[in-house]
């Protein structure tokens, strides 16, 4: 994934920077992903021919730098939260002004206030020097509605450099680069299944405008779809037809539709688990081994596992809920098609709940993304 190939790319061109005490500063948006790529840099380290140790500083969370220790070249893993509330900090701007490079995880997320507190920072303990910025996103936009100001933000940022395969003599996958990665393995192919739930649902004045506004359906609106008792039987009658050793994922309304789904499914045999936010860091990490290891066969979460998460063989992604932003409907999807080349499946179902919403308008993300599908069909 993306995180690999930067941290093997910048890890060796900042070597020699290292040794001067120099700073490679990893941004992420969460604890998750700050470990997991602490755990990616380790082990690509102990794997090269370099002779020194790596000096990996935390600063995130809870986590903060050695108040007794002089800070000295390495790579300090951080969370955009805790380098904003101290800006001021004297180390931090020692960091900054000795910083070789800088990694930006998530970077659509980039155009915020708090990044531009950072960089003005940065540009000002280095004198206008700014150091190389790297953004990685495989979802390059916002989950809002974004104006042209935003994305000439992203674009100022970031550059605008697209990189493409040349495929030469082979017209076929420059028209649809997507064909090769799954002809080669890489991605896997994917039947789309549109389940029509047959049920009619009308949105709310506030609801249509907070739609409208940020292009995300409102909590009220996602809570009357979880509390349908109706539409949940059919949901888990379709559930039921899964066979047992495929690993599913669900997206479900709400973390209490997750928890409400899961506990059906234990009791008619089922081995489920749900997590939300809140489920603590052990808990999560065993429920997600479990599932991985084919303990649990179906995983349900509400905004919990769209990025940072990573269990390959999972064969069915489950959505139960209506998606409008189509970088958040990306993130899903992309939980199911790794490839057999990255230990992954050859095929995956993606199941899409559809209900009938008269007054949403065109609300169904994945109605955008019909050249991905190798089959689609619909359910009643």
């Amino acid at each position: 994934g993306k995180t690999r190939v930067a941290v093997e790319s910048f890890l060796e061109w900042m070597q020699y920077r290292f040794d001067e005490d120099k700073f490679m500063i990893w941004i992420a948006q969460s604890e998750e992903l700050c470990e997991q790529c602490i755990s990616c840099i380790e082990e690509l380290w102990k794997d090269t021919e370099f002779i020194l140790p790596l000096r990996v500083y935390r600063y995130f969370s809870k986590y903060d730098f050695p108040k007794d220790e002089e800070l000295k070249g390495g790579v300090v893993i951080a969370g955009i939260n805790k380098l904003y509330y101290n800006i001021d900090d004297e180390r931090v701007s020692h960091i900054l002004k000795n910083t070789g490079a800088m990694i930006i995880d998530e970077a659509h997320r980039a155009t915020t206030s708090m990044y531009d507190v950072l960089l003005k920072k940065s540009k000002n303990v280095t004198h206008g020097k700014l150091f190389p910025i790297c953004g990685l996103s495989a979802t390059p936009g916002r989950n809002t509605i974004i104006d042209d100001s935003e994305v000439n933000k992203l674009v100022k940022m970031f550059q605008m450099n697209l990189i493409t395969p040349e495929f030469a003599g082979r017209k076929e996958y420059q028209d649809n680069p997507i064909a090769y990665f799954k002809e080669k393995g890489y991605l896997s192919r994917v039947n789309h299944i549109v389940f029509n739930s047959g049920l009619e649902y009308r949105m709310s004045e506030s609801e249509i405008k907070e739609l409208k506004e940020r292009n995300e359906y409102a909590p009220s609106f996602l809570n009357t779809l979880a509390d349908d008792m109706q539409r949940n039987l059919i949901i888990i009658k379709r559930l039921l037809e899964i066979k047992e050793d495929q690993p599913t994922l669900i997206y479900a309304c709400t973390v209490k539709h997750s928890m409400l789904l899961c506990t059906i499914m234990n009791t008619l045999g089922r081995k489920s688990a749900s997590i939300s936010s809140d489920t603590n860091k052990t808990e999560r990490r065993v429920i997600i081994n479990e599932f991985k290891n084919r303990k649990i066969n179906f995983l349900f979460n509400y905004g919990v596992l769209t990025t940072g998460f990573d269990a390959p063989k999972t064969q069915n992604i489950v959505i139960c809920r209506p998606i409008n932003s189509n970088i958040l409907y990306e993130q899903i999807i992309g939980r199911g098609v790794r490839g057999t080349k990255f230990g992954g499946t050859e095929e995956c179902n993606v199941i899409d709940f559809s209900d009938n919403i008269h007054n949403s308008g065109e609300q169904k993300a994945f109605m955008r993304f019909k050249e991905y599908w190798d089959k689609e069909c619909e359910e009643y």
